[in-house]
């Protein structure tokens, strides 16, 4: 089976959590909620991974988050590709009063809680990632 391994992050101030919706443009899948993610690429470490891609997707610097947590990998069986799973590193920062500029991966964005994740269209096991973090 192959396996990649990827971060997924969520940002969380005033006990709601960002999510994103990803755009038409990205290869995997496109329109469905999901927290800021990306593949880690060679050797580097999953945190690196992580705050790179907050800045990337949402547009915000290393300096004005804060890590509260990170959880052990989570193991997710691709509903896209057959013999595929996903290794997912998940992490959780604090942000005050950002202001999040989206890139072209992503088409929306919210502020949610917890709670209210079962009313959107998510990638697969994002509800069990975040749950991991709380």
């Amino acid at each position: 089976m192959k396996s990649t391994k990827i971060i997924t992050c969520f940002l969380v101030q005033n006990d709601k959590y960002l999510i994103l919706k990803r755009s038409e443009k990205v290869k995997s899948m496109k329109c469905l909620w999901a927290g800021i993610s990306g593949i880690i690429e060679g050797n580097e470490e999953p945190i690196y991974r992580a705050k790179r891609e907050t800045l990337e997707e949402v547009g915000i610097v290393e300096d004005k988050i804060s890590l509260l947590k990170s959880a052990q990998q989570i193991r997710i069986d691709s509903p896209q590709y057959a013999n595929h799973e996903w290794l997912v590193f998940p992490f959780l920062f604090s942000v005050q009063d950002p202001k999040i500029i989206l890139n072209w991966e992503n088409q929306e964005y919210r502020w949610i809680s917890p709670s209210e994740l079962t009313q959107y269209k998510t990638v697969p096991s994002l509800d069990k990632v975040l749950a991991s973090l709380l």
